[in-house]
């Protein structure tokens, strides 16, 4: 199930986040996580940067996560 798909349909809800990486973070590091399971009942995807898990998240609406998944995989986004 891609990150998109478990945003749409919403994954099993609790307070506490259930961070994932994608799959695709095998670059030494410099990945982020995201905690889908909040966004049922919170309308927000917490991120973090995987290297520094205890620093504070940030919280993206919905609706705005949903748009830079999507310019990054139409390559809106691309690398400099």
């Amino acid at each position: 199930m891609t990150l998109i798909s478990q945003l749409r349909k919403g994954t099993t809800v609790t307070e506490s986040p259930c961070w994932y990486k994608s799959s695709y973070s095998s670059n030494g590091g410099n990945c982020v996580e995201v905690a889908a399971n909040l966004v049922a009942t919170h309308g927000i995807v917490p991120v973090r940067d995987s290297k520094n898990p205890t620093a504070p998240a940030l919280r993206i609406p919905l609706a705005s996560f949903t748009t830079f998944i999507a310019g990054v995989k139409t390559g809106e986004l691309e690398a400099a």
